[in-house]
């Protein structure tokens, strides 16, 4: 069978399942819309979590993004893994404590400020929709190319898809369509790992193939540096980054992972303390069976794709490589008119998106307007090395299809978890404890699936302008959520003397500056049309590491504007001093 019908038989089948289990789970009460009823078991959590987190940047564009900066991606690894800890030792038996059911409840209840709770609000929706960017890049990505169809209509079918099972179950719903789809990708990301390890070293288990041999002795890693020195690139497992930098984006993307809404309300959904930290510690083995892989993939996928194309006549390259050229995700110009392609360093597209025209070369290439006049250049867009890196193993085409299921399962499940935080945060947050706190339960029940809608056709037009490749928008989510959320969680759960008004100023001055840097270096909104070189970055800090900087601002800003002013009400420090004993633990409520 062909792969479109293999990717149809196999998205047709886990949707359906999907689907089943929406209809299944549907929510009845805010509770089991907002946490599923309090009752879920540490490991259908892990799993949920594990799916919830691992999403369309995990899957597809992480082990690309380390296939193209090859050391320097290692940031990536360490800081979502290290997140982990973050969370489980310090954040998610306190927060379960507490029993509430979203973090703007939190920071609300904890800083006895409805002002606080808004602009927690205002902080979630930010990052939110920043994340769900990326996750609907990445359907529409999956779809363009296994259902050939354009990226933007992929966004919209995926809009459609987490509409149904989002708006019928609520977190009941996801939560067990999360656990499903954590099998799928999982799977779908380890059977072509399997294969290629093999195919390649000769062992089946990829973290260990990585650094195994290749046909004739030479290790697989000295190949891959020795194939970059000759095309002019640094060596593979050499970097770049300078150290401080390497630190700043570490240590923001860990602080976001344990500061993001949508993976902390799931911690609400278990019945007690306890299953909060298991949870946790089996949402990193969950988490960490893909991430140890995801190395392995990059090498894997960066090597063959090198030895696929370089220095290779366009007549005679694979069909895969037409069709993705077909989505506009890959490139080539033919500036010497010899047939073809070279990938070699320097390059003026490389980084850069290629503008196509409607004409085809000498050679049935698709031309692009901005290619330099004077080299050959080849563009490949970082994610599609995990989709692409089946076809370009000649793998059979039921492992391509199956690649395609687990992308759409991790971009669907992270997708479906965000926007309940949007949703919730709209109607629980600003409206039953605000706007109208008299509101009944089947009313706020439908404000909920009316936010949803909102949010996820707002998701929709983010995914089809998306601001770069996936892997980058979900790293900036990850800083804004460094530089506002997690100052705010930890201080308020460990320092009894901060107030409302240092948490207030601190959020402010810190999602402000992580939001100002971002588009000034990354979009170029402000000031200037184009983003900012890398010359004139804040202390050498790239806009992914930001969100450390902006986090230590936050923490200075919290604590002495709270130093400065009234200690906070003797029953919210008795608060503080209960949420640390880990007993007595009752479930999540919403008052």
């Amino acid at each position: 069978m062909s792969v479109q019908l293999w990717t149809w038989i196999l998205v047709g089948i886990t949707f359906s399942i999907y689907f089943g289990i929406a209809i299944w789970a549907r929510a009845g009460s805010t509770k089991e819309f907002y946490v599923a009823g309090g009752g879920v078991s540490p490991l259908a959590n892990g799993m949920a979590t594990a799916a919830d987190w691992m999403s369309a940047a995990s899957f597809i564009s992480m082990a690309g993004i380390i296939s193209f900066a090859g050391y320097d991606g290692s940031v990536y690894l360490m800081g979502w893994t290290g997140g982990y800890v973050l969370l489980a030792l310090l954040l998610a038996p306190y927060l379960r404590k507490f029993g509430k059911f979203t973090v703007p409840d939190f920071i609300g209840d904890r800083y006895y400020s409805n002002t606080a709770r808004t602009v927690a609000v205002i902080c979630a929706l930010i990052v939110s929709f920043t994340y769900v960017a990326g996750q609907m890049r990445g359907v529409g990505i999956v779809f363009s190319q296994f259902l050939q169809v354009d990226i933007n209509i992929g966004v919209i079918i995926g809009m459609a898809v987490v509409l149904v099972f989002a708006f019928l179950g609520g977190m009941k719903g996801i939560t067990y369509t999360q656990v499903a789809q954590y099998c799928v990708l999982i799977f779908a990301f380890m059977v072509p790992a399997f294969f290629i390890s093999m195919q390649m070293t000769g062992n089946p288990i990829p973290q260990m193939g990585m650094g195994g041999k290749v046909e004739g002795g030479t290790f697989l890693l000295d190949k891959l540096d020795a194939l970059h020195t000759q095309l002019g690139f640094n060596e593979y497992t050499s970097g770049t980054k300078s150290t401080w930098d390497v630190f700043a984006i570490t240590l923001a993307l860990m602080a976001g992972t344990a500061g993001l809404p949508h993976v902390i309300v799931r911690f609400f959904t278990v019945p007690k303390v306890k299953d909060a930290r298991k949870s946790a510690g089996l949402a990193l083995l969950f988490i960490a069976i893909l991430y140890t892989t995801a190395p392995a993939i990059a090498v894997f996928a960066r090597t063959n794709l090198i030895e696929t194309v370089d220095n290779k006549s366009y007549t005679e390259i694979p069909q895969w490589f037409k069709n993705w050229e077909d989505t506009g995700l890959i490139a080539w110009a033919d500036k010497n008119n010899d047939g073809k392609i070279q990938y070699v360093a320097g390059n003026a597209l490389e980084g850069k998106k290629p503008v196509f025209t409607d004409a085809r070369g000498a050679n049935g290439e698709r031309l692009i307007s901005n290619a330099n006049t004077s080299s050959n250049e080849l563009y490949v867009d970082r994610d599609i090395m995990v989709l692409a890196n089946p076809e370009i193993a000649n793998l059979p085409n039921w492992v391509i299809a199956l690649v395609a299921a687990g992308g759409l399962a991790a971009a669907l499940s992270t997708a479906a978890g965000l926007l309940l935080v949007i949703s919730t945060s709209i109607s629980h947050d600003l409206i039953k404890k605000q706007i109208k706190p008299d509101i009944s339960e089947k009313a706020e029940l439908m404000a909920a699936r009316i936010a949803i809608l909102v949010a996820i056709i707002i998701a929709g037009i983010f995914g089809i302008y998306p601001p770069g490749f996936v892997a980058a928008v979900v790293a900036l989510a990850f800083g804004l959520a460094a530089a506002s959320f997690f100052p705010a969680i930890i201080l308020g759960i460990f320092d009894k003397r901060m107030n409302s008004k240092g948490a207030i100023a601190g959020m402010i001055v810190g999602i402000t500056l992580m939001l100002f840097y971002m588009i000034r270096y990354k979009t170029g909104l402000i000031g200037v049309m184009d983003a900012r070189p890398a010359s004139e970055w804040w202390f050498g800090t790239s806009p992914e590491g930001f969100g450390t900087v902006a986090m230590i601002i936050n923490v200075i800003v919290s604590v002495v504007v709270s130093r400065m002013t009234a200690p906070p009400p003797e029953n919210v420090q008795e608060m503080v001093e209960s949420i640390r004993i880990p007993s007595n633990a009752g479930e999540a409520s919403s008052h």
